[in-house]
């Protein structure tokens, strides 16, 4: 029994090593992709890329989930050409995150004018048909997705919100440029750099804390409508079941990266 407990710490000890390498690795990957815009600009070209219009993604129907469907870049320039649209349109997409073997994954709107794009907004309906999907509300489409598309497309969407809200800046009223991965704005007028709120606003927040894991995971098991019947004001409240954020946290108490390494 010893020796089978051995083995199999030895190989749990393996596993996590080994995860926790994968992450490492991709985490820097993406980081220069992030800072370096010829690196981005090559990873553009093997990369795939998730359609939005007015921030609502293209899903596919799959009973009895919704499909994401992927495009590469060559796929997507025949697209923009055959709706008579300049592929310079894609300059306008942002990297979401990579697979495990570094394959860049980029979300790319194409119902909102930025000010880097030369052609107006593509309709909806055309574009629906000849993708033959839809471009739906993620908060009406999440229940039939699964946990790793719900966090991808939030991200994605959450991305593409901001960069539409900065499109000048806020000090010269000059346009903002963003990068090649969109990780952040700069104007030119005056070099000031504009990144994604990476901290808390208090102006929108009324309050922000840190929690553990376990924390989370035991406001997940607790039991909300008996808390209340007994007056008791839980340290940790999280949002409704049908809300992304709920969606959200549960993937991250599920599927953890590895808690503890042997010394």
């Amino acid at each position: 029994m010893a020796i089978y407990c051995g083995i199999a710490y030895r190989r749990k000890s393996f596993w996590c090593y080994r995860l926790l390498s994968t992450y490492v690795t991709k985490m820097r990957y993406l980081f220069e992709l992030k800072e370096d815009d010829d690196a981005c600009k090559k990873a553009l070209q093997t990369g795939a890329f998730y359609l939005f219009h007015n921030l609502s993604p293209m899903l596919q129907k799959s009973e009895p989930q919704y499909l994401v469907p992927k495009y590469s870049l060559l796929e997507l320039e025949r697209l923009l050409g055959k709706l008579g649209q300049n592929t310079q349109r894609i300059e306008d997409s942002v990297l979401i995150g990579c697979s495990e073997q570094h394959d860049a994954w980029f979300a790319l709107d194409i119902g909102l004018n930025h000010s880097s794009s030369i052609n107006a907004s593509l309709q909806k309906p055309e574009m629906e048909t000849e993708l033959r999907g839809s471009f739906m509300d993620l908060r009406k489409a999440f229940l039939q997705l699964n946990a790793k598309d719900v966090s991808l497309l939030s991200t994605a969407q959450a991305l593409l919100r901001w960069h539409d809200a900065h499109q000048f800046c806020s000090r010269s009223g000059q346009p903002t440029k963003k990068n090649v991965a969109g990780s952040k704005r700069i104007c030119p007028a005056n070099n000031i750099i504009y990144y994604p709120q990476i901290h808390v606003n208090l102006q929108e927040l009324e309050a922000a804390a840190w929690f553990s894991h376990e924390e989370v995971a035991t406001a997940l098991r607790r039991n909300d409508s008996y808390t209340l019947q007994q007056n008791i004001t839980p340290p940790l409240r999280l949002p409704p079941k049908f809300a992304i954020a709920h969606q959200l946290i549960k993937e991250w108490v599920e599927n953890p990266a590895c808690p503890s390494l042997p010394a």
